[in-house]
Parts: C-alpha cells; sequence; structure tokens
C-alpha cells in the first residue's frame, strides 16, 4: 500500500490518468505533493513531489474549456504525466497555491502545430 506524501489534503476529484492504459482514480493535492491513486489497484500510483514539477501545461479549447492537463518533471524534461479530472479548472486552482503562475502554462493546439509545421518546411532550404 502506497504511504501519501501529504500531511494537509487541500482538494480531491475523481481522475483518469493518461499513462501507458488509461486508469481511473483520484487525485489529490496536499501540501506536498499531486497524488494520483487508482481506485482498484492501490500500488496503481503517482506521487509528484511540488518540488519536482517544471511546469503545467493545460489544452484549453475555445478559451474555456481545459480538457486535460500535463505536468512536466525538472529532472526529466522528456518525462511527462497526463491527467484528466471531472473539474480540470478548479484542479489546476488548488495547484496554482503551490505552483507560481507563470509556470502554469496553455499547450499549443492543433491549428499551431500545422502552422508551425508548414513554416518549417518552407525555412528547410534558408540558411
Amino acid at each position: 500500500m502506497a504511504q501519501s506524501m501529504n500531511t494537509k489534503v487541500d482538494y480531491t476529484v475523481k481522475a483518469t490518468s493518461y499513462t501507458g492504459f488509461n486508469s481511473y482514480g483520484n487525485v489529490m493535492i496536499g501540501d506536498k505533493a499531486f497524488e494520483y491513486y487508482n481506485e482498484k489497484n492501490i500500488q496503481d500510483n503517482i506521487q509528484i513531489p511540488w518540488e519536482e514539477i517544471d511546469y503545467i501545461a493545460a489544452s484549453v479549447y475555445f478559451n474555456k474549456y481545459i480538457t486535460r492537463f500535463a505536468i512536466f518533471l525538472k529532472n526529466y524534461p522528456d518525462r511527462y504525466f497526463s491527467f484528466s479530472t471531472r473539474n480540470n479548472k478548479a484542479t489546476l486552482r488548488a495547484c496554482k497555491a503551490y505552483i507560481p503562475e507563470d509556470r502554469l502554462q496553455k499547450s499549443i493546439s492543433l491549428v499551431d502545430v500545422i502552422r508551425n509545421g508548414v513554416k518549417s518546411i518552407f525555412h528547410i532550404g534558408r540558411k
């Protein structure tokens, strides 16, 4: 059984983890860490201390809806964890107490990805 890192829990909500196979559980935001626990398998958990989080990127649609968010780690820049909760906006507001606001970012949209790809095609031959 996993031991919680938090001594005080600020916010708890049902969530989905998108690491490997989707798993369903609860996200706990507390004073020491961001924690995810699977509902059915207690060994399937993710505990990320606040000091290890580099930034959080949220997928925002129509400047209103947050569909999911990803937590990027400092020591492993290519490693991230994706989550979606019942209320992503409230979850990110609870994270704001422990993560500075400049490290809560909006991820680029699909249109921006396509635009950057087209621009890079035309800049390949130039020096």
